[in-house]
């Protein structure tokens, strides 16, 4: 399309006139108006001389050219591509830099936005942008768009890279969130045009990831209409009952509001207090949510009143809540007082719940001009890139926190566990906990002393030992609370323990955690591969030390790995039988086949278990075997080699040969070993005491016990106990059955 090109069909007048009626975007926001459906179209669509003139209002003319000149080369590069609706698609990229607009974004900004999908669907490539609008912008541009040229397995795959690339450029440059929050609102405005099963989808999508990322980001009023909009398309049913029932009892409650407004008003009298009193209902997401937590109908929901009051200063806002609290009686508990420790997004405000003499509960909130600011916009509020800054305040500088804690995760945990590790992250109910040093460190609730040692620095979640809370020693598994203080001992060389992943909860504490076992196992999958081939070479008269680079090739014939190493961990992890592979070595070349026909009879000795080979050497729970049984390997493909008692009934189900190991226990086997032993007792009180004593005393330790009922006069109690070998569990027993009420102790 050339300079001299004419406007999108309907535009009208001069280019940057004012029009003079008002257009909007299909579905543009009605903030005002929560239980309005917002995806209704009048007919009307944005044109680019809108556009321009909303630039106008705050930016300089050579701004405003670069805009209209993003709209030419968007518009040639989209040019006969259509939306499902059957609009033009330059009206949708249009769309959303009007959302950016009216946020005052700057103009690199709304280039990108009015750009951001012509990497991806058109033939125009990120140099073109670079040259033509230089490598900030082509940078945003790049990072907005999406991994479609790559094929993944599944689609949370796809939406998990999708999301990692995202958030990698994100790190760069925080306004390419930005604009992706804006892209999906348009979407979700529009969703009407998709299919039931598509438009399904991606309302979840939203729910889960964007409309968190929006709250993470502080960007309320964008949250609130994205899950307004995600729950509508999710259950429409719902959606359009609860706006029925909300039409029906609003004439009340705006009655109710106004006299809630007018009584705080008259209490200021008196005070010279400047002040804003805005007072609303909570929008129908949040309602929703309220009635499936609590389980109650609308007409029992009480907190459904919020009542905003903005001031001018910190101390004013203290004063207005002691005044409010003189008015009406505060809910004990409900008192938050955001300003002093502010939310993990930059948000600020004091929070009450007041009971009305209307009987209905009043959620207050009071803030500054510039925290309401603040609450409304989110980062947008604070960007300073038209001045030549980087965006300031504390919104931003804990966005990038945020951003350094997952990008810490993302290079330690696939994609699946990336987009679950950052789901938990953005649904955090926080907790706020002390460092000895007097510091706040936010932890989502339920949190525990691990997840608040990563907090501080990953090699103090690496190397923590042991804690105190409020100067009292705790486990690590301690569940935090608000307000406590922890103190976190740690030693260099203790590591992180696989049980800790069934008690933290923060996404990089999980990370860390899953990427240290990650290195561990394929640490240790080498080793036992490296035990596994030796000894099956062994059987052709092959050192594995010494293989020529012959064999070696033929080894990883026939597989995907680039060298030998890979390909022995892939045999530690089960994944690959070591006979197979030691016997395409043995046949590597026609000279080798004497020597493998005079050796091939001959017999390796079984691999040696020591019981503390790690994370690839299992000890089957069916059978529990202990040194001194004779015992078999069965190699389980991506656990490794699980050791069953030769007597096994579940050892012998396999009929494939090439998984069974020949092993023996090591001359010292090392560790502890659990073992299941059952008791039949006679019905006394203090029976399972004094077992339980006996146990300790043969120097044991209680795993779990099971009780049931044998019949009226014993019962039968199923130990699962920790013995070093068959001699122990020997002592043991022989301790058991010296207690008097005793009948009977078998191994099982």
């Amino acid at each position: 399309m050339s300079d001299d090109a004419p406007a999108l069909p309907g535009s009208t007048g001069s280019l940057f006139a004012r029009p003079t009626s008002p257009l909007r975007v299909a579905g543009a926001p009605r903030y005002n108006a929560c239980y309005t459906d917002p995806s209704e179209d009048d007919g009307s669509r944005l044109l680019i001389s809108d556009l321009c003139c909303m630039a106008e209002a705050y930016m300089a003319q050579d701004q405003v050219s670069q805009i209209y000149d993003a709209y030419l080369f968007g518009a040639e590069a989209h040019e006969g591509q259509h939306r499902r609706s059957g609009e033009p698609y330059i009206f949708h990229p249009l769309a959303v830099a009007s959302i950016l607009l009216e946020m005052h974004m700057d103009s690199p900004t709304i280039v990108a936005a009015i750009l951001h999908d012509v990497i991806e669907d058109t033939e125009a490539s990120k140099a073109q942008i670079a040259e033509r609008f230089g490598e900030q912008v082509a940078e945003i541009v790049d990072g907005v768009s999406k991994l479609s040229a790559v094929n993944f397995p599944s689609k949370v795959e796809a939406q998990a890279e999708s999301l990692r690339k995202m958030l990698l450029a994100m790190a760069k440059d925080i306004r390419v969130i930005i604009i992706k929050l804006a892209d999906r609102l348009h979407n979700m405005r529009t969703l009407g045009a998709l299919a039931n099963e598509k438009a399904h989808r991606i309302a979840r999508e939203t729910l889960e990831i964007y409309a968190p990322i929006a709250n993470r980001l502080g960007m309320h009023v964008l949250r609130l209409e994205l899950e307004d909009l995600g729950f509508k398309a999710m259950h429409p049913n719902r959606y359009a009952i609860l706006c029925r029932a909300m039409r029906s009892v609003r004439g009340n409650r705006e009655e109710v509001l106004k006299k809630i407004e007018a009584a705080i008003l008259d209490a200021l009298k008196g005070y010279d207090i400047p002040i804003r009193v805005l007072c609303r209902e909570k929008h129908l997401f949040s309602i929703y949510q309220k009635m499936r937590k609590k389980h109650l109908p609308l007409r029992e929901l009480q907190d459904v009143y919020a009542v905003r009051l903005v001031t001018d200063s910190i101390d004013n806002c203290y004063r207005l809540l002691g005044i409010a609290h003189n008015l009406w009686k505060p809910v004990p508990g409900k008192f938050k007082d955001y300003i002093a420790i502010p939310k993990a997004n930059g948000y600020q405000s004091l929070h009450t719940v007041l009971v009305s003499p209307h009987r209905a509960r009043v959620e207050v909130q009071v803030r500054t001009d510039e925290m309401d600011h603040v609450a409304e916009s989110g980062i947008a509020a604070h960007w300073l890139y038209k001045t030549g800054g980087s965006g300031s305040g504390s919104t931003h500088n804990r966005a990038r926190e945020w951003l350094r804690d997952l990008l810490e995760v993302q290079s330690n945990s696939g994609s699946a566990e990336f987009l679950e590790s950052v789901k938990v992250d953005l649904f955090p109910d926080e907790v706020y906990v002390f460092t000895p040093n007097g510091d706040i460190i936010k932890l989502p609730r339920g949190a525990t002393v691990v997840d608040f040692a990563y907090a501080v620095h990953t090699d103090i979640g690496n190397n923590c030992v042991a804690a105190w809370v409020n100067h009292r020693a705790a486990p690590l598994s301690a569940e935090l609370r608000n307000g406590d203080t922890v103190a976190i001992q740690s030693a260099k060389g203790h590591n992180p323990s696989p049980s800790w992943l069934n008690f933290v909860t923060t996404a990089k504490a999980r990370g860390a955690i899953r990427h240290y076992l990650k290195q561990l196992k394929a640490g240790e999958a080498v080793n036992l591969g490296r035990r596994l081939l030796d000894i099956a070479l062994a059987k052709y008269g092959i050192e594995l030390s010494s293989l020529t680079d012959v064999r070696k090739a033929a080894a990883l014939t026939q597989t995907p790995f680039s060298n030998l190493d890979e390909l022995i961990a892939d045999i530690g992890l089960g994944n690959r039988p070591s006979e197979l592979v030691a016997r395409r070595i043995a046949e590597a070349s026609a000279a080798d086949m004497e020597s493998l026909k005079e050796t091939k009879e001959a017999s390796a000795h079984p691999l040696s278990i020591r019981g503390t080979e790690g994370l690839l050497v299992k000890f089957a729970g069916c059978c529990h075997p202990l040194p001194g049984d004779r015992v078999i390997g069965f190699m389980s493909a991506g656990r490794g080699l699980v050791i069953h008692r030769n007597d096994c009934r579940n050892a012998r189900k396999s009929e494939d040969p090439d998984k069974w190991i020949d092993v023996e226990w090591a001359a010292h086997p090392e560790g502890e070993f659990q073992v299941a032993v059952r008791v039949d007792v006679a019905n006394q009180r203090g029976a399972l005491a004094s077992i339980a004593t006996a146990i300790s005393a043969a120097d044991s330790n209680i795993e779990n016990v099971q009780i049931g009922e044998r019949d009226g006069q014993n019962s039968r109690l199923s130990f699962c106990i920790t013995a070093r070998d068959r001699a122990h569990l020997a002592n043991i027993m022989r301790s058991v059955r010296r207690v008097r009420t005793v009948l009977r102790i078998t191994r099982v």
